[in-house]
């Protein structure tokens, strides 16, 4: 039977997506692939062959390839548009690049790698061969945090000039990637990212950091207190890996505060609190695990291309992800955390 126009338009449209480290994030990345249309797992690769065979039957990807190479070359890498990169941080520089030369568009888990170094050489890499590269920073893709901004235009609290985050997760077992240096870990590194995203998108341009903290007996931090400067205010974030803590944001302004309920960094509740007494609620559940809405973005980004090729989002552009990277490595560096190689 001949295909419509609409099943070859949808087919042509296709995202087919190679995996890069299947543990905890990729499962997350897979839930959510699931609701985005015109979106398919094409292959899997790990460092772990198990780990990759047994993601791969959990959530029926048709290939596992046996090496990096496999996963981007011909004839395996023929049927990948992209590539999610999921491993630890300390594999993101090199995964990004290589995959970018081979050809293919990347979304990397945040932090983007572990230094602005790191950072500056991917973006290079995607912009000489006009790919895609954007940083997997999930927030500003919930419907709640979009229904903020928009309700904040049309009945705004003023500039605002304060914001407060963090969170701290002595839940972690001992064996958990973040209590070790080697695989780039610390909260810094996995928890302050989604920090620093917030303080940068209310605030504006970073300025100056001070860092307070004490670090772990394998030298990566337990604990970071870090306040930034910004040209639209000051933040006062935090991140901890042995202690308990709320996980939700303030953001203050001179005519009101939002309340962003925990777990602020995938965002269903806020409560907004102006000066004349008023107060909202918003109430907007996400679907899916979350992931599903960065990932849509991305998709759609390819689709909307250039004939020369899609470079950055403007939600996520390069230079948030080159202010992050900043960001953090001068508060990491602060306390005395410095990875392999630095």
């Amino acid at each position: 039977m001949k295909k419509s126009d609409d099943e070859t338009r949808e087919e042509s449209q296709l995202i087919r997506w190679g995996i890069a480290g299947p543990g905890r994030a990729a499962a997350r990345f897979a839930q959510g692939l699931t609701v985005v249309p015109g979106a398919a797992l094409a292959a899997v690769w790990g460092r772990n062959p198990d780990k990759a065979h047994a993601y791969a039957t959990q959530f029926s990807v048709p290939h596992v390839a046996a090496t990096l190479d496999e996963l981007t070359a011909a004839p395996l890498g023929a049927n990948i548009d992209a590539v999610y990169i999921a491993t630890h941080p300390d594999s993101h520089a090199e995964i990004a690049i290589a995959a970018l030369q081979a050809g293919k568009h990347v979304l990397c888990e945040k932090p983007a790698a572990l230094n602005e170094q790191q950072v500056h050489r991917i973006i290079a890499t995607a912009r000489r061969h006009h790919l895609l590269f954007m940083e997997a920073m999930k927030p500003p893709f919930f419907p709640l945090y979009r229904r903020l901004k928009d309700h904040l235009a049309a009945d705004p609290i003023g500039p605002v000039g304060y914001v407060r985050a963090g969170h701290c997760d002595a839940t972690l077992a001992p064996d958990y990637p973040l209590h070790f240096r080697e695989l780039g870990g610390g909260g810094i590194m996995g928890i302050a990212p989604y920090e620093a995203f917030l303080a940068l998108d209310w605030l504006g341009p970073f300025r100056d950091i001070q860092t307070m903290g004490r670090l772990s007996a394998s030298g990566v931090d337990a604990l970071a207190l870090i306040q930034t400067e910004h040209e639209g205010g000051m933040a006062q974030l935090h991140a901890g890996l042995d202690l308990l803590s709320k996980g939700d944001a303030l953001l203050a302004a001179p005519r009101g505060f939002v309340t962003i309920h925990e777990n602020w960094w995938n965002p269903r509740r806020a409560t907004i609190r102006y000066i004349d007494g008023r107060q909202v609620e918003l109430d907007e559940p996400f679907i899916a695990g979350g992931f599903n809405y960065e990932t849509a973005h991305f998709c759609q980004l390819l689709r909307d291309g250039r004939p020369d090729g899609p470079i950055e989002s403007p939600i996520i552009p390069h230079s948030l992800s080159l202010s992050m990277a900043r960001m953090l490595e001068a508060a990491r560096k602060a306390l005395g955390v410095r990875f392999p190689g630095e």
